[in-house]
């Protein structure tokens, strides 16, 4: 049977002033690479160059001969489209027909395709979350605390953190935060009283303003993170200025991808990218900004809340449809549809059975921190 999803399609987007939708702040705020035509399969690698900080030349000598240069290696990193999402949706010719003498098919149809979506966008923004305070650099703020309360001078330091490591202030630069903090944003009479915000959107329709080049969002997907058990860990070793590698020796339990670490004698709040194993962990570039002694004490810090700084290019979400084989399965037919709450693309098949239709919302995807050294986090 042609054209069945495309009979319904107006349905879908139709609903979409039916079905409440959560907040998404990530999605919209990350690099999305996106292509609703080339299928991958699961695993599939995505790849981004990089290129190293040069040296330097402070001499030069005159010469009728251009000089050559020097030769400079562009790396690559890589990300894998590793998750697949999906939401199937079944219906007998019974059920149409019951529900035909109600609401109708092609109403509660259209809410069920935009409830996957919606579900699907959730799964995708929560994966975003994780990368980014698991991939951050380092953490201003204090853990268990709503930022926003008073002041926003956490603004400028969170800036502070990013502009040091070299993040350019573009435009393209994101402070996702949670309902909580932005809340006690919006009761800071200095950026809702017209006369000293400039307008009115956030005293008439709630809309959060760009605050020292960050672009403000909130996020639904935003929850505490449990810390690490980890305690009374020393340095093995001294450490340098910008290593990320940090090896551990006396102490016992977990440290965790996210946890804030401190070292003795200094008060900055790194970020664990990857988790204590082997006796050492690593913490996000540009790593520790000051030489440690042998034996200094790692401190763990406690549950905090993450609202996550970044640069657009720090972050990227790859989504694809899923791979197929030769000549097709069993649908009887398909379409892409964009979301026009996330911005994001899926595909919806439709496969016909005995007496049942099944209907299927899909996607593969995965997210990547490419940048730790344009990602901070602003602890709650």
């Amino acid at each position: 049977m042609a054209n069945v999803l495309t009979n319904l399609a107006a349905d879908i987007y139709k609903a979409a002033d039916v079905v409440g939708r959560e907040l998404v702040g990530f999605i919209p705020a990350v690099t999305v690479n996106g292509d609703a035509v080339t299928r991958v399969a699961k695993g599939d690698p995505v790849r981004s160059h990089f290129t190293r900080t040069p040296t330097v030349s402070t001499s030069f000598a005159p010469s009728m001969t251009i000089p050559e240069g020097t030769d400079q290696t562009v790396d690559n990193k890589t990300m894998t489209v590793d998750t697949f999402a999906t939401v199937q949706i079944p219906w007998t010719g019974e059920d149409m027909k019951h529900v035909n003498n109600g609401s109708g098919f092609e109403t509660i149809y259209g809410d069920q395709i935009r409830q996957a979506m919606r579900a699907i966008c959730n799964t995708i923004e929560l994966s975003l979350f994780t990368t980014a305070y698991q991939g951050a650099s380092r953490a201003t703020g204090t853990a268990g605390t709503t930022p926003f309360a008073s002041t926003i001078d956490v603004v400028a330091d969170v800036r502070k953190i990013l502009v040091d490591n070299g993040c350019p202030m573009d435009g393209n630069v994101s402070l996702v935060m949670n309902t909580a903090a932005g809340a006690a944003m919006r009761k800071l009479t200095n950026l809702y009283k017209v006369n000293e915000a400039g307008g009115s959107d956030m005293l008439r329709q709630g809309v959060l303003l760009d605050l020292q080049g960050l672009m403000l969002r909130e996020s639904a997907q935003i929850s505490q993170v449990t810390k690490g058990t980890g305690a009374s860990y020393l340095l093995n070793g001294a450490l340098a200025v910008g290593a990320t590698t940090i090896t551990v020796d006396t102490g016992s339990n977990t440290i965790l991808a996210g946890d804030i670490v401190t070292f003795a004698g200094t008060t900055d709040k790194y970020v664990v990218n990857t988790a204590l194993s082997g006796g050492s962990f690593t913490i996000g570039a540009p790593g520790s900004l000051a030489v440690e002694a042998d034996n200094d004490a790692v401190t763990v810090g406690n549950n905090y809340t993450p609202n996550m700084a970044f640069h657009k290019s720090a972050i990227e979400l790859a989504i694809r449809p899923p791979a197929l084989p030769m000549g097709g399965d069993a649908a009887v037919d398909m379409m892409t549809i964009q979301d026009p709450f996330s911005g994001l693309v899926f595909e919806i098949a439709a496969y016909k059975g005995y007496q049942k239709a099944m209907f299927e919302v899909r996607c593969l995807y995965g997210s990547k921190a490419w940048k730790s050294q344009h990602i901070a986090t602003v602890l709650g």
